[in-house]
């Protein structure tokens, strides 16, 4: 039978075992090693991966292109289904806009550098070639 009680005062979870626990990471190590490059902040600071958390702490990590800010409301110790994971924390709504706009941005982007529907064939590749050269 697993332990699925919550963690209490006495019980400390460190930061690099929350994300994991809250499915930011697909593993703790994974987890410990994006805290341990600094690109995880715990309260506006750098963290190291031992950092015990507290629920009301904001925690800023990258995912993806972009990067999230959450509310810790939870603390859990071992990894738990999605819809349980996503009560662990609250994303701030500045983080939710901020991504929204980048990826609205991106789209954008994409739109003004199309691609080609194919690859190219020799003689386009030589041309390709050619044209770098000059």
């Amino acid at each position: 039978m697993k332990n699925t009680k919550q963690a209490t005062d006495d019980e400390p979870i460190r930061i690099d075992k929350w994300l994991w626990a809250a499915r930011f990471f697909k593993t703790r190590s994974i987890a410990k090693d994006m805290v341990q490059s600094g690109k995880v902040q715990y309260n506006g600071q750098k963290c190291k991966p031992s950092r015990t958390v507290e629920i009301g702490a904001k925690v800023v990590f990258p995912a993806g292109y972009d990067s999230k800010e959450v509310i810790i409301k939870e603390l859990f110790g071992s990894r738990r289904g999605a819809s349980i994971a996503q009560l662990m924390y609250e994303e701030t709504e500045q983080s939710i806009l901020q991504r929204e706009k980048n990826t609205q941005a991106r789209k954008l982007s994409a739109f003004h550098s199309p691609k080609p529907d194919t690859r190219p064939d020799k003689k386009q590749r030589r041309k390709i070639i050619q044209f770098k050269q000059q």
